[in-house]
């Protein structure tokens, strides 16, 4: 995980972590302090979602780059992927014959 994904999930783990508090404060909050609690888990979440859109984005291009270096590699080496996928294929026939 990079750097960026880590303080990514960090931050949208202490937003969520405060809008919980905001939540529990907002059971004994006068109806003015509930509408300004309210309004700041809005802007919570709203925060959490932007977090995890950009995570997504960084996991989407990861998977990317992966699959296009994946694809370089079988283009350039056919027989040794031919290889790898027939011992895949056999170790997970026999994991499962043993079940």
């Amino acid at each position: 995980m990079s750097q960026v994904e880590s303080v990514l999930i960090d931050e949208t783990k202490d937003v969520l972590r405060e809008t919980a508090e905001l939540i529990e404060a907002a059971a004994n909050a006068s109806p003015e302090e509930s509408k300004r609690i309210y309004a700041k888990i809005a802007e919570n979440l709203q925060g959490a979602k932007h977090r995890l859109v950009e995570i997504e984005s960084v996991a989407v291009e990861k998977a990317k780059v992966a699959a296009k270096k994946t694809d370089e590699y079988v283009q350039a080496h056919p027989w040794q992927a031919v290889g790898v996928g027939a011992a895949v294929g056999l170790l997970i026939g026999f994991l499962a014959a043993r079940r």
